[in-house]
């Protein structure tokens, strides 16, 4: 399981970079012109620091310390990451390609998740 939150982390993490350049240079224009370049940022930002809680799960997770209890909320942390930065993200980049503002009702849920990841990894946390 570790492999697969450090490979997601770095994912979403390389996807970051790219969308925040393509944002900033080829789609500036388009992003200032429908007003959309706050909610742009925003979906970066916060992909962007869950690909870095992935990659932390992922570290944690190979820890020879890391107790059988902890492993259960760490692997439950880094979903709620990644499907919360699905969601949460996914539907901020669907507004500004789309200009359909009903994604937006979605993204509290993913909202929610990442909530629910920080939550799980202090309770992890805890057990350790």
């Amino acid at each position: 399981m570790h492999k697969f939150f450090l490979q997601s982390g770095a994912i979403l993490g390389f996807l970051g970079v790219a969308l925040g350049a393509f944002g900033a240079h080829a789609l500036r224009a388009a992003l200032e012109l429908s007003k959309r370049t706050d909610t742009f940022e925003t979906a970066v930002k916060y992909q962007f620091y869950h690909a870095l809680a992935l990659v932390a799960i992922g570290i944690l997770l190979q820890l020879p310390a890391t107790s059988a209890a902890s492993a259960k909320f760490y692997g439950w942390a880094g979903y709620a990451y990644l499907f919360g930065v699905l969601i949460f993200s996914g539907s901020l980049y669907a507004i500004c390609f789309t200009g359909i503002t009903k994604f937006g009702a979605v993204a509290p849920i993913g909202g929610l998740l990442m909530l629910a990841g920080w939550a799980l990894l202090l309770m992890g946390a805890a057990k350790g």
